[in-house]
């Protein structure tokens, strides 16, 4: 058995036996009415190959060859839903509209084709847009305060009700396209300072409205998103949940500080029709909360009861964000991951950097073929490979 008290060390050179990776990775399991074949996820990346928001044949052959090679569950790339202020960039894929929409379901058939699953991230980046960019120019960014991550004033504006109830249709008629069009379930954005999570985090929410004040009433905007959705879907269509204490360029930020404070934020949400959450950390081995090893994504499925993925430089040593600032990293150790899905802390894995680096990346970890793993290199980032 490995070492336990290696669990912090995040350099670790010891790889996992084959037939022991297998053992705990190559296992089903159920989100409501989807069986996943293995607990490999591949985790969501913004790659900016759609041209006018539509994802063509490079993007369907990008995620199908990852299922081919054994990724149990691929989560794409955020994908903006049909409000003009949702994103920023013409080349983001967008889930809304006719040629979009065709070329998404090309996606999902060229997954299910290889053997894969796969679910749409649905994405509003809320205040996080900055003035006169596409797709939709003169389209203000919008938030619960018309505050950005800092803190300051943005160029954008406070939702109105009528704005509220634009956005939450927007993410209701996007999940039922997505189901309409044949993906396996849909994951809803709720973090690293987004829109939905610009309403949990009291640093940019200082509504004093329903929406607003404390903990449990910041979670209301999300859980109506959350009950749209599910309105919107068959009953067993799976609905994930992705959230973060943390938020772009503010690491330190926190939703909640204690378990209570997390129970509290969840319980709306699970309650809503979370069928699983999705706990983004940027080291998936850290405790997220002192007297317990237990990390995000555990103390998640212990106080919901709901599946849980985890994420956070997995297979890798160093940040994931400095991959963005041109850093590569060398492959790290998996038995810490393999002793905490044993122990069913959570349920499924999520991958980034060593997925976008090698789409054979599953095959070689369920195969034992530890040996051809390799460091991931920035280049990564300019290609569909």
């Amino acid at each position: 058995m490995p070492d336990r008290s290696l669990r912090g060390a995040p350099y670790v050179t010891v790889i996992a036996s084959d037939s022991r990776a297998a053992r705990i990775l190559a296992r089903p399991v159920s989100l409501n009415g989807l069986t996943v074949p293995n607990r490999i996820v591949m985790a969501p990346m913004t790659r900016n190959f759609s041209p006018g928001g539509v994802p063509g044949e490079d993007v369907a052959s990008y995620y199908a060859r990852r299922a081919a090679a054994g990724v149990g569950l691929i989560v794409t790339e955020g994908t903006y839903v049909g409000h003009e202020s949702a994103g920023q960039s013409d080349r983001v894929p967008r889930f809304h509209g006719a040629e979009q929409l065709a070329g998404w379901a090309k996606v999902a058939e060229a997954v299910h084709a290889a053997g894969g699953k796969i679910v749409p991230q649905l994405w509003h980046i809320g205040m996080v847009r900055s003035a006169g960019e596409p797709p939709f120019a003169d389209a203000p960014a919008v938030g619960p305060s018309g505050l950005r991550l800092d803190g300051t004033a943005g160029e954008g504006r406070e939702m109105t009700s009528a704005d509220l109830d634009d956005v939450v249709q927007a993410f209701a008629e996007a999940a039922a396209a997505a189901e309409r069009i044949g993906f396996d379930g849909v994951e809803l954005h709720g973090a690293h300072g987004y829109l939905i999570d610009q309403f949990l985090w009291s640093g940019t929410n200082h509504r004093t409205d329903a929406y607003g004040g404390d903990l449990v009433a910041r979670t209301k905007f999300a859980a109506e998103i959350v009950a749209a959705v599910r309105a919107s879907v068959s009953p067993t269509f799976p609905v994930i949940f992705r959230y973060s204490q943390w938020k772009q360029a503010v690491y330190k930020a926190r939703l909640a500080e204690s378990p209570e404070e997390l129970e509290a934020l969840l319980t709306p949400l699970a309650a809503a029709g979370v069928d699983a959450f999705h706990a983004s950390t940027r080291r998936y081995w850290l405790p997220e909360f002192d007297g317990s090893d237990l990390n995000l994504a555990g103390w998640t499925k212990k106080l919901t009861g709901k599946p849980t993925v985890t994420v956070g430089s997995v297979g890798l040593n160093g940040d994931f964000m400095k991959a963005f600032q041109g850093e590569g990293a060398e492959v790290k150790s998996l038995d810490d991951l393999l002793d905490r899905l044993e122990g069913e802390e959570f349920d499924l894995v999520a991958v980034g950097r060593a997925l976008l680096q090698d789409p054979e990346w599953a095959a070689k970890v369920l195969d034992g073929r530890f040996g051809e793993l390799g460091a991931y290199e920035p280049t990564a980032l300019g290609s569909l490979s």
